[in-house]
């Protein structure tokens, strides 16, 4: 069950048809999820509970660029590829996720597969620096086994869609917990129509957290939860999350869009602890950069600062959401020597929710 069927109050904006980072026109997520064996760990061969997400921005974004902006909360974690992307200003690869140990096997990946469609990069076109982010699923999964292998990446990049996104225990998501309880991959929208017909998706993936700082849409859930078997806290953890929008964004005001998001990460009870990497990387499909311009000057719309209050609104609606959505929507998962990451009982959640005038 997504988060607003609970009643959770969630912001003024409308959603998009799917509620989904692929609301933005062109944007597509692709999952691969792992999940085999059981019992005892066994270094380098199971139990394995983890996965890849890729995003892709759009059709071709090798030779049609989108604008990029990020901002890192925390960095106790990985994004790779961001010198480039704050250098340049712009994406052009998709983006994927994963766990912290797979990072270069997920890259190899990627650039396998932008290889396979662009033959000339590293002959007699550029090479790549892809953007591979990742969060620590060693409680649940066999995270040194690195069992994410290049062909799980491009399974996901092949099959990734412009529809309905998986949620929860899926993709890069699968061996995660926040606040206590299991979590994963979690997406919303937000529809802008006051300044233009614009959409705001973001996607995250949520591993972050103690239970007692839970809240959901101003009710403080964690705290009210009572007695249960919620996971015993871990690491401080991480939170990886992507903003689409197909307004006409620069990368300076991507990553201000960016710096909003955390905003949403708060009202979710987030502090941002020191040992948590929370990065944060936004993109426009409103504006085309290409890859080789013949010409000195290219076309580029200019978005008026002046009017970017409503999609910073929008970002942090859209991101409190979408961490809400990986929490309601991810189901109970007993990992590696028998740790069970336990889901959130969405009745009790709706009790509270009730009792507490939501």
């Amino acid at each position: 069950m997504r988060a607003r069927s609970l009643g959770v109050e969630l912001g003024v904006y409308p959603t998009g048809k799917l509620n989904a980072i692929t609301d933005v026109p062109g944007v597509r997520v692709g999952h691969t999820t792992l999940i085999r064996g059981d019992g005892k760990l066994v270094p380098g061969q199971g139990p394995v509970r983890t996965g890849v997400t890729v995003v892709i921005p759009r059709e071709d974004v090798w030779h049609k660029k989108v604008p990029a902006g990020a901002f890192v909360l925390n960095g106790t974690g990985e994004m790779t590829g961001l010198a480039w992307v704050e250098e340049s200003g712009f994406l052009e690869y998709p983006i994927a996720l994963t766990n912290t140990l797979n990072l270069p096997r997920v890259a190899n990946g990627v650039m396998s597969w932008m290889i396979s469609r662009y033959p000339g990069i590293g002959i007699r076109d550029d090479t790549l620096t892809p953007v591979i982010a990742e969060c620590d699923d060693s409680r649940l999964n066999d995270i040194q086994g690195r069992h994410v292998s290049e062909a799980d990446v491009i399974k996901a990049l092949d099959s990734a869609s412009d529809g309905p996104v998986a949620e929860g225990t899926v993709g890069a998501g699968t061996g995660m917990v926040a606040f206590g309880f299991k979590s994963g991959i979690g997406t919303s929208s937000r529809v802008v129509q006051t300044v233009g017909d614009y959409t705001v998706g973001v996607l995250v993936n949520a591993n972050f957290g103690r239970r007692e700082e839970l809240v959901m849409g101003g009710v403080p859930v964690g705290k009210l939860y009572g007695e249960g078997t919620a996971s015993a806290p871990g690491p401080d953890g991480s939170i990886i999350i992507i903003i689409a929008t197909d307004a006409p964004l620069d990368a300076r005001q991507l990553k201000r869009l960016a710096k909003r998001a955390a905003l949403g990460l708060a009202r979710t009870g987030s502090t941002a602890r020191h040992g948590s990497g929370d990065f944060i990387l936004a993109f426009s499909t409103g504006n085309v950069i290409p890859h080789y311009p013949q010409e000195r000057t290219y076309p580029i719309t200019v978005f008026a600062d002046m009017h970017l209050n409503p999609l910073f609104t929008a970002t942090v609606e859209a991101t409190q959401e979408a961490i809400l959505n990986a929490l309601t929507t991810a189901t109970t998962l007993i990992g590696r020597d028998g740790y069970k990451a336990e889901a959130l009982d969405l009745t009790r959640v709706r009790e509270i929710l009730k009792t507490n005038g939501r």
